[in-house]
């Protein structure tokens, strides 16, 4: 046996949505700041991703972080989140899972009852708070990117829905925020299939009627998601967000959940000081909290902390043969669903 690459993961899980981290084997991606390596992930050589993210070392219901050495000063680690699709500036869920390797893998020193981290982001730096307790993170806080509302109500026309009324917000990449009566679905296990490709179809309309541009970042420049959501009660919302090629993810989703937090501060519906839950389609929850209000190139943002917990569940080493004819990795419709792209 000859490998000529080696990787090694650690197997995490943010309320059931797997987040593996790279830990070892990859010594550096080219580019000055993690936006600029992620771009060059997208754009120059997206190996790495296709072979850790597709069939037959990996499957649909899962990302992969790229663990790597920060470009700020004042961070602790770097890391670049790998999907199916594409390589993503940003991800609740998966920060969660980032941190608690981190901690629970010594890689970075663990300090009870409290231990911070700083992640170096191609969204930016994110704050994360772990607590700590018997030598396991507990839960994780993190003091998210600012979020910000491009559009409320947005009318979008679509072929199998009519117009819908759509919010567009970032959370650390953009969301099309739908309320899910619109559909005429409901947030439930039974229903997931049905949301992952209508809200996979909707991406794409979504995407051809509406012009975005962060006013920081260029390269962030479209619909990443589309999330369904429900609101429960004063304070709790369904939340589902909608991954390409066709899944839902499992957990109440970071940054979708910072996005509707921007959604409902600009109607007023929700105030600094607030604590509100996310909460999945599997009924795993995230608390948001709105700490307060900044602007992101003059457009009003808030600023969230979302909280989730991990759970570190497995180790596992990947080796690439050199004589292996599927190392760009393949997908099949009967699982990744009929929104993927071979």
């Amino acid at each position: 046996m000859r490998w000529k690459k080696t990787l090694q993961l650690a197997e995490v899980h943010c309320e059931g949505e797997i987040g593996k981290v790279i830990t070892g084997g990859v010594l550096g991606i080219p580019g000055d700041t993690m936006l600029d390596k992620m771009n060059y992930i997208n754009e120059v050589d997206d190996s790495l991703r296709r072979l850790v993210t597709l069939e037959p070392r990996g499957c649909l219901q899962m990302s992969v972080n790229l663990l790597l050495p920060p470009t700020r000063p004042e961070a602790d680690a770097g890391f670049i989140v790998l999907q199916a699709d594409k390589a993503h500036p940003m991800s609740g869920s998966n920060c969660v899972c980032v941190v608690t390797a981190l901690l629970e893998l010594g890689m970075l020193p663990m300090h009870e009852p409290e231990t911070t981290v700083v992640l170096d982001t191609p969204a930016g730096l994110v704050t994360a708070r772990a607590l700590c307790m018997d030598g396991r993170c507990q839960s994780v806080s993190l003091d998210m990117v600012p979020a910000f509302v491009e559009h409320l109500d947005f009318p979008i026309e679509t072929p199998d829905h009519g117009i819908l009324k759509v919010d567009i917000a970032f959370g650390g990449v953009y969301y099309a925020l739908i309320d899910v009566e619109q559909v005429g679905l409901s947030i439930a296990p039974e229903h997931a299939r049905q949301l992952a490709e209508t809200g996979v179809a909707l991406k794409e309309v979504i995407n051809r009627q509406v012009s975005l541009q962060h006013p920081l970042l260029p390269s962030v420049n479209e619909v990443a998601y589309v999330m369904f959501r429900h609101r429960l009660d004063h304070h709790t919302y369904q939340t589902c967000t909608t991954l390409p090629p066709g899944r839902v993810d499992r957990s109440p989703c970071g940054t979708g959940s910072s996005a509707n937090l921007a959604t409902l501060a600009a109607r007023g519906l929700a105030e600094v000081g607030d604590q509100l839950v996310s909460q999945s389609t599997i009924g795993g929850q995230f608390q948001v909290g709105f700490l307060g209000r900044a602007e992101v190139g003059r457009k009003p943002a808030v600023l969230p902390r979302i909280t989730g917990r991990a759970w570190l569940y497995g180790l596992q080493q990947l080796g690439l043969d050199p004589q292996d004819p599927l190392c760009e990795g393949f997908m099949l419709s009967d699982t990744w669903g009929s929104g993927f792209n071979a």
